[in-house]
């Protein structure tokens, strides 16, 4: 099932996306939210009719670095040895067709298509395997970078947490395979990035395990697995776009900061 947060005439709800063709879409709205139970309302609402917003409001983003060998070969880094964590804060978190805005303090702004692990009941200490018992499903995300920053500070809080640093969408799916997807990423209609998550050095299993241990994770906490190689600067007035198979393709457009 794919699920979509959304707003109409200034209400905020979910549905469930039905149909196939991107222009023939429709929601039918879901009584209450997803992580509990919920009925489907039987009301329906074409998807070209909505704005559709973040799939989620995370009460927090951990994002691994350096999942994939040929990503951390290429920015010059080890693979590491074990998960290497850190954070987006929830206010880095923007949805489908939302701007990402080129940050001020930045002039070398970098694209990284990651799958977004969402997370659909409070855990802690999850078992591996249980871990399929706490994924509510899979969306794409951006984990746009301020390399430079990145480069410059060494922590990565300022170069990876900024407004609007965080595009995820354009829904979640609850029933994919996610072991071996393909994941791609174009700017401007050109393929910029192209990787399978078979490619991870460590499994989605093995990063919830890992974050699991040092924290409790909450309906709509959202992980994010790392990036194939590929990644690149963005210009202000570039769209990018990332693509997964199984899920859809989560669009956003480059602004100067306002």
């Amino acid at each position: 099932m794919r699920i979509a947060r959304f707003s109409i005439d200034g209400n905020v709800a979910f549905g469930a996306i039905e149909g196939d063709k991107q222009d023939e879409l429709v929601l039918d709205i879901i009584k209450g939210i997803p992580f509990a139970d919920f009925e489907l309302s039987g009301t329906k609402v074409p998807v070209s009719k909505v704005r559709l917003l973040p799939p989620v409001l995370p009460n927090k983003v951990v994002a691994f670095g350096r999942n994939y060998a040929e990503h951390a070969r290429e920015l010059g880094n080890e693979v590491p040895d074990a998960p290497f964590a850190f954070f987006k804060p929830s206010t880095s978190v923007i949805g489908p067709g939302d701007e990402i805005q080129y940050p001020s303090f930045s002039e070398e702004v970098h694209h990284e298509a990651e799958l977004a692990v969402v997370i659909g009941r409070m855990c802690r200490e999850v078992p591996r395997e249980r871990v399929k018992d706490v994924i509510f499903g899979y969306t794409c995300a951006n984990d746009i970078t301020a390399r430079d920053v990145q480069r410059r500070e060494k922590q990565w809080a300022r170069a990876k947490g900024f407004d609007s640093s965080c595009p995820l969408g354009p829904w979640v799916e609850t029933d994919l395979d996610a072991s071996d997807l393909t994941i791609q990423l174009t700017v401007n209609g050109r393929q910029r990035q192209l990787g399978r998550t078979s490619e991870m050095i460590h499994s989605v299993e093995d990063l919830i395990v890992n974050i699991s241990e040092a924290m409790t994770l909450l309906p709509g906490d959202v992980i994010l697995t790392g990036t194939p190689a590929g990644v690149g600067p963005l210009n202000v007035g570039d769209e990018v776009a990332v693509t997964i198979e199984g899920i859809g393709t989560l669009t956003n457009k480059v602004v100067k900061r306002g």
